[in-house]
């Protein structure tokens, strides 16, 4: 209860906040459900985005994912406060079998089971970035995959997504992250950017070359790692899909290969 109090407390005393962080991921999620309508009437899949097992499932993976997101891994190439963790292997694996607006679903649930488990300790910046860069992998991957399931299909969508979120997230820490969080513990740029240069030479000492050297890597290695463990794991779990989904996918074990 304790918890759930200090969240709560947490949440108005950043409502407004909180409020913009919602309608950005309220937008995301319409973008990927138009998506895949357009996709779904284009293939002559009249089934519905979500029903009642999809629901259930995706709950399931948002709670592995959340569980996963607590256990993070230092990487000796970047500051303390970057870690390394898999929460994304499950949305990455769910999202293949359920489609683009069930991933954005399951990180979002991931972001607010973590919360449960664990309260913020950056007044929801953190969860958000979390949010938006995991998003940045499993939603062009799950996009690009649910338009033609086969194994060649399922290798590009993850090289497309590790690709994008090495990008997205580089500039988002440099534009965004990086900025909120000096203003938000009233620490001056110039020294986590210094943290930086502590453990990474190649950090130097301006954001650009700071988020190249350390951010850029550690987004990279995430996204290798999750795109080949979900390749592993995919074509094993597709049996269990197929039992547990509404309707039988016309692509199963031959989708990833």
């Amino acid at each position: 209860m304790e918890t759930e109090k200090t969240l709560l407390q947490n949440v108005s005393e950043n409502a407004s906040y909180v409020i913009g962080i919602l309608a950005i991921i309220a937008a995301i999620f319409l973008l990927a459900v138009v998506f895949e309508l357009v996709v779904r009437k284009k293939n002559g899949d009249k089934g519905r985005v979500f029903g009642t097992r999809k629901i259930v499932m995706c709950g399931m993976f948002a709670a592995l994912s959340g569980v996963i997101m607590l256990l993070e891994i230092p990487m000796p190439f970047a500051p303390s406060f970057y870690k390394l963790d898999f929460s994304e292997l499950p949305v990455l694996v769910g999202g293949f079998a359920y489609g683009p607006a069930a991933a954005v679903v399951m990180e979002f649930l991931k972001v607010v089971i973590k919360l449960v488990l664990k309260n913020t300790s950056t007044a929801f910046v953190g969860e958000f970035a979390n949010f938006a860069v995991g998003c940045s992998l499993v939603l062009p991957a799950s996009m690009i995959y649910s338009m033609k399931k086969s194994k060649k299909t399922a290798v590009v969508s993850l090289i497309c997504g590790t690709l994008i979120m090495t990008v997205f997230g580089t500039a988002f820490n440099a534009i965004y992250l990086l900025p909120a969080f000096a203003a938000l513990y009233g620490m001056p740029l110039d020294v986590i950017l210094g943290m930086g240069a502590e453990v990474n030479s190649l950090a130097g000492n301006g954001i650009v070359s700071f988020v190249i050297a350390c951010v850029a890597p550690l987004n990279l290695i995430k996204g290798a790692a999750d795109s080949v463990i979900c390749l592993a794991v995919y074509k094993r779990l597709s049996p269990i899909f197929k039992s547990a989904s509404e309707r039988v996918p016309e692509a199963t074990a031959r989708e990833v290969g």
